[in-house]
């Protein structure tokens, strides 16, 4: 048998829909088969081992609900898992209408043409980094399918009574829709695609029941509340605009959404008067009752919507949304207990599940009382029921309307691949588990209980009860120790992240005392036992940056002040992390400077959102020791290594927990279009589709790097630019003309079109023949010279009340005819009469329309030019000073004078002389590479509206001296195609006159530089 699924197990380009699988047995283990066709969405069979039960009561079945108008005969034989076989066929018969609608165009349905545009977009914009992922755009179909096109069509109400049967057992009065997508696929993006559909619609047709532009954004946390600001249109760092979510004439309306970020705990209601405990057992003394000084259902909205109030309609998005739900009444079953799990500690987890539950969807049902919700989207890797809910542990929600699982991501590329990169070498390896993935079951019940520390960490090592714990850190952190050094020999400025997840506190700090080191009562410091964590050197000493850190996620996130034995028990840690943000400078810096003391909760939260970022708080952090789960949304990419130190059941743990492992580092495609494999190594959690102990090659890791503006030390070299949208144009109303040239040339062949005019066709014997393609041709030519001229006029010079200019037709019949004399050419089996086909019929019309702007731009000489740009209305000004994305491309280079930028990243390779030659020449003042800069130029070839991005602005003085600059774009081409015209000729024939019409952006020029030997000599000749 191969090892190819571990090895090669990237299968799909993560930009498009899956085309195959790997096959799974009834195990949920790889066969080595590879499948053709996507995988289908099933949930009948288990990735991890079943949980053992408690001795109690034998649990019930439930009762099977109705199964509506998906019920079957097959269905009807399943009795255990017919809800899962339900939602199976559910999610796939939605996915194959989706799919369909994708393919035929988005036609069948009444979408609006802000959403046919936005879809468009989406799918073949050419987006300068990060472009959305194809299981990101499929749940924002399906949402957009579920409300556009589905109450038009009888089987989408099919759907819609499935979701409303289940909602109204399940959410009484909410409308909900669970979107699944697994960690690392990017959750914020959707929710941000979904907010740009509705609002957009909401502003063009306010009228609309389906749309709207407010959102509540409800989180888990608070450190998922902090990275949700993305969602916000004016955040610097919004997806709508760096990452390109919306076209950019479509922002101004995206920034009309109402938008609140806040974390479920919001709805707990508080207290209004901070009454003493005593003073309030006094009055209820005095009275027979206590003071009722809660806030009210009212006040508590009011606080937690903040500007929603008053809003008609609204969206409700619950990121990580498995903890929200209605818990079901359920006396007939006991919990479930896993191995080296009490019945104490299975039940207070199970408390806890459900208490966070209840707020969360009780403040929904408020909410709900006072302004009305369309609809709440659920996006979470895991839309499971939790340990307590009244329903099986793991169960899926049934509102759950699409499924991208962590198989798909894997085949995908989209995150790493979790390995067990050990083998056992005992001599049952072979019949049993891996005892290293199954660490709990042998080590649980000799942990510490909660709120006792057993053990000494100076004795750890000598008890024999947990030397398999030891064990497997110390494999683990030897697999760690062959990574990090992989990194630092490959210049990574972050070292890799080891994880360590454990069940309470007092096991938490055990193994952070043993891995970091700790001081004694008597003052005397103790090394960590791992080198590479050890928060002291060997004098004992405290390093200057803490390698490792001890978390306590619950606390963190609730938001509450730390409680005082936190505090005191880890004060060393807080002051140290105090004393590296004065170090570093910045707002915490300036805040401690000042006086005001940081609250030691939002310290550790700076600490823990900025692992893996370089030059910041947490970046040096190798190594994070987390009390029960992870913060969810924690989105650290350089976590290479996981060990569950707790129990684990069911694929809902397993999954959130490695979860932590998978983000990406690199999104660059290798030569196949695939992503390359990237790898976390993971121990103590039973995830069983890796169980097959593969060491795959290690691979040099992929260094990532921020790009943004150096501030304030370059800011002598900051380079604005307008944002143009369109343009205006003022041609002559009587008399028009045209001047051609060689941008108006136009060549229709087999080598340009890529279709073949003849085919050879032969049996296997025998004499062989000859098949050419005879194109339909007319007997006229003046016939095809009046179809061109009209097309021209209906497209170029329409009106508001449908009428034509029809005195310009003749001209225009007449200019047409020149231009098919003088610049049209066809070989191959081609002639003119083929440029009656649409897209050749557009080319052709934007050639001569282009010429007619030219010789308009020529007889304006001396005065204002016939064109106007249109600005973006709401950023009318792009800057250097903005830029700011993460990107692992290799292909940069390195500015060390008169640019902005820390980094440029560039694609020809050309374009490293030409920054070369920019920083040496005498006459450039400053330059930009323009990635992901925001710097466009809208044209139209072949009917279609398009965005052209020039390689290079320049600063640069041409003999008017430095306050007054020449703004030169420049375009490093070799080779020129028709598109490479039509960029061209929309740059010069209507940005450059249309902007320096303007005055206000200083002027403009535009060059192509197509000899990399000639560089110097073009920017020499540059005058205006």
């Amino acid at each position: 048998m191969t090892e190819k699924f571990f090895t090669e197990p990237i299968l799909n380009s993560p930009y498009e829909e899956p085309r195959c699988h790997w096959e799974l047995n009834s195990e949920g283990q790889p066969t080595q088969k590879i499948i053709n066709g996507r995988r289908e969405a099933d949930f009948t069979v288990a990735a991890v081992p079943a949980p053992q039960k408690s001795k109690g009561k034998p649990k019930q079945e439930s009762e099977q609900q109705d199964l509506g108008f998906f019920q079957d005969d097959v269905t009807q034989s399943i009795s255990a898992d017919g809800r899962k076989y339900e939602l199976a066929q559910i999610i796939n018969s939605l996915r194959n209408e989706v799919s369909k609608w994708r393919s035929s165009g988005y036609a069948g349905g009444k979408i609006t043409p802000e959403t046919g545009r936005l879809l468009n977009h989406w799918h073949n914009f050419q987006f300068s980094g990060i472009r959305p992922f194809f299981c990101q755009i499929e749940a924002v179909e399906v949402a957009i399918w579920l409300t556009e096109v589905a109450p038009t069509t009888a089987k989408g109400r099919h759907f819609i009574d499935y979701l409303n049967r289940h909602n109204e057992v399940a959410n009484p009065g909410l409308n909900r829709i669970a979107l699944k997508l697994a960690t690392g696929a990017g959750k914020t993006a959707v929710m941000a695609m979904l907010i740009a559909w509705q609002t957009v619609n909401a502003v063009r047709y306010p009228n609309s029941p389906k749309f709207t532009k407010g959102f509540l954004v409800i989180a888990p946390g608070i450190t998922i509340k902090d990275r949700l600001r993305v969602l916000l249109p004016t955040d610097p760092e919004s997806y709508y605009q760096s990452r390109q979510l919306v076209p950019q004439d479509m922002l101004r309306d995206v920034q009309r959404a109402k938008i609140v970020i806040t974390n479920y705990h919001a709805f707990k209601q508080r207290e209004t008067q901070d009454i003493a405990k005593g003073t309030r057992g006094l009055l209820k003394g005095r009275t027979g009752s206590s003071p009722n000084t809660l806030e009210t259902e009212g006040q508590m909205i009011q606080r937690a919507m903040g500007d929603l109030m008053g809003q008609k309609n609204i969206i409700v998005f619950n990121d990580e949304g498995h903890h929200c739900y209605r818990v079901k009444p359920s006396d007939q079953q006991d919990i479930e207990l896993q191995e080296g799990e009490t019945k104490g500690e299975a039940g207070r987890e199970a408390e806890e599940n459900n208490e966070a539950a209840r707020l969360w969807i009780s403040g929904l049902e408020m909410i709900q009382k006072k302004q009305n919700i369309l609809r709440i989207f659920d996006l979470s890797a895991t839309p499971f029921f939790l340990r307590g809910s009244g329903e099986p542990e793991g169960t899926l929600f049934p509102w759950t309307m699409s499924d991208f699982s962590l198989m798909d991501a894997i085949e995908c590329g989209i995150v790493k691949v979790p390995r067990v990169p050990i083998a056992d070498n005992l001599p049952d390896s072979t019949t049993i588990m891996p005892k290293f993935r199954e660490l709990w079951k042998h080590i649980g019940k000799h942990m510490p209980k909660k709120g006792r520390v057993s053990f000494d960490p100076a004795t750890l090592e000598g008890n024999p009860s947990l030397r398999l714990l030891l064990d497997a850190i110390t494999a683990l952190y030897g697999h760690y120790e062959k990574i990090s050094a992989q990194w630092e020999e490959s210049g990574q400025i972050v070292p890799p992240c080891f994880i360590l997840v454990c069940n309470n506190t007092s096991t938490s700090k055990l193994l952070y005392d043993y891995i970091s080191g700790y001081a004694t009562q008597d003052g005397r410091a103790v090394k960590g036992m791992y080198s590479l964590f050890s928060n002291y050197d060997d004098n004992g000493n405290p390093h200057p940056r803490a390698r490792t850190i001890l978390v306590d996620s619950r606390q963190l996130e609730s938001g509450d002040k730390l409680p005082d034995d936190f505090r005191k028990i880890y004060s060393a840690e807080i002051d140290r992390f105090k004393y590296q943000a004065r170090e570093r400078g910045g707002a915490l810096a300036d805040q401690l400077r000042q006086g005001k003391d940081i609250d030691d909760a939002t310290l550790l939260r700076e600490v823990m959102n900025t692992v893996g970022k370089p030059n910041s708080l947490g970046g040096g952090i190798r190594c994070v020791v987390s009390v029960s789960m992870l913060t969810e949304g924690w989105d650290a990419n350089n976590v290479t290594h996981i060990l569950g130190v707790r129990a684990f059941g069911t694929q809902l743990l397993c999954e959130q927990v490695i979860g932590r492992a998978l983000r990406r580092r690199s999104y660059e495609l290798n030569e196949n279009g695939l992503f390359t494999p990237e790898y976390a190594d993971v121990l103590g959690i039973p995830f069983d589709f890796t169980a097959e102990p593969v060491v795959a090659p290690a691979r040099p890791p992929t260094d990532s790097i921020k790009v943004h503006a150096i501030r304030p030390e370059r800011d002598q070299w900051e380079i604005t630019f307008p944002r143009v949208v369109g343009y205006r144009l003022e041609l002559p109303k009587e008399k028009i003309r045209a001047e051609f040239d060689k941008d108006s040339e136009m060549e229709l062949s087999t080598l340009i079109t890529g279709r073949p005019t003849e085919t050879k066709v032969s049996g296997i014997a025998g004499q062989s023949n000859e098949l050419e393609v005879k194109y339909q041709t007319r007997n006229r030519r003046k016939s095809l010279i009046m179809d061109i001229a009209l097309h021209c006029l209906r497209t170029k010079w329409p009106s508001n009340d449908g009428s034509l200019p029809m005195h310009l037709y003749g001209q225009l019949m007449i200019i047409v005819e020149k231009w098919m004399d003088e610049c049209f050419k066809a070989s191959g089996g081609y002639t003119e009469f083929n440029l009656t086909e649409p897209t050749n019929l557009s080319i052709a019309t934007e050639k001569i329309y282009a010429a007619i702007v030219r010789a308009g731009l020529s007889d304006s000489k001396g005065g204002d030019p016939p064109v106007t740009a249109i600005l973006d209305s709401y950023s009318p000004t792009g800057s250097t000073n903005t830029v700011n994305f993460q990107t692992s491309k290799k292909t940069r280079w390195t500015p060390t004078t008169k640019c902005h930028l820390n980094y440029l990243i560039y694609h020809a390779e050309w374009e490293p002389d030409f920054c070369r030659v920019a920083e040496d020449h005498p006459k450039v003042k400053a330059y930009v590479k323009n990635y992901s800069l925001g710097f466009e130029v809208p044209y139209s070839y072949g009917g279609e509206q398009k965005i052209y991005i020039p390689d290079f602005v320049v600063k640069i003085d041409d003999g008017r001296g430095e306050q007054d600059l020449l703004n030169l774009i420049v375009e490093i081409k070799g080779q020129r195609d028709e598109t490479d015209k039509a960029k061209s000729e929309a740059i010069k024939n209507f940005w450059l006159p249309g902007i320096n019409r303007l005055k206000t952006y200083g002027r403009w020029d535009f060059v192509e530089i197509g000899d990399i030997y000639k560089i110097r000599d073009v920017l020499d000749r540059v005058s205006y």
